[in-house]
């Protein structure tokens, strides 16, 4: 095998079948989701599976994977289990969405640590900004906040830390 064509192989293999794998991976743990929180009775919907997704996408492969998994994943779920309600499924694309593209700005500009964890809390705020506006019209009676803040901040922390210690900066 000449040298341009092991170049090749490895090029396939972080081009097309590593973010294959990986969407195949986070499709399949969403649509299982489900069945593995009520085997082990946790509530796995807390450490926010689809983020988790999205910052295996960002660390793993590249930047077009990760805006289709942002876009995706939620409607997916919405697909396989109605859950959670369009709206909200809406919501949560719009705001894995803004993640993607905020890291994608900030870590230009600021240390990879803090653009993950900015672009985090940021695409929140605008996340919770939205729902409170479709709390006022067409989710009446939802609370704003479901996941404890606490909670939120710990898996922010955790995403961050793995991010940090993963991302190749010259992949941006």
């Amino acid at each position: 095998m000449t040298a341009s064509a092991t170049t090749l192989n490895a090029q396939s293999w972080k081009s097309y079948i590593k973010p294959a794998l990986l969407d195949v991976f986070a499709l399949a743990f969403i649509y299982f989701l489900p069945a593995i929180s009520h085997l082990l009775s946790i509530k796995l919907y807390l450490i926010e599976p689809m983020r988790v997704m999205l910052v295996l996408a960002l660390v793993h492969t590249h930047k077009k994977n990760a805006y289709l998994l942002a876009l995706t994943l939620p409607l997916f779920s919405f697909l396989i289990s109605a859950h959670p309600v369009f709206v909200k499924t809406m919501l949560i694309s719009a705001e894995l969405v803004v993640n993607v593209a905020l890291f994608y700005f900030l870590v230009k500009r600021l240390h990879v640590l803090a653009a993950i964890f900015v672009s985090i809390w940021l695409s929140k705020m605008f996340y919770y900004s939205l729902k409170y506006l479709a709390m006022l019209s067409i989710l009446p009676g939802d609370s704003l906040v479901s996941t404890p803040l606490l909670i939120q901040l710990a898996t922010s922390l955790v995403f961050s830390l793995y991010l940090f210690a993963f991302f190749k900066k010259e992949k941006i």
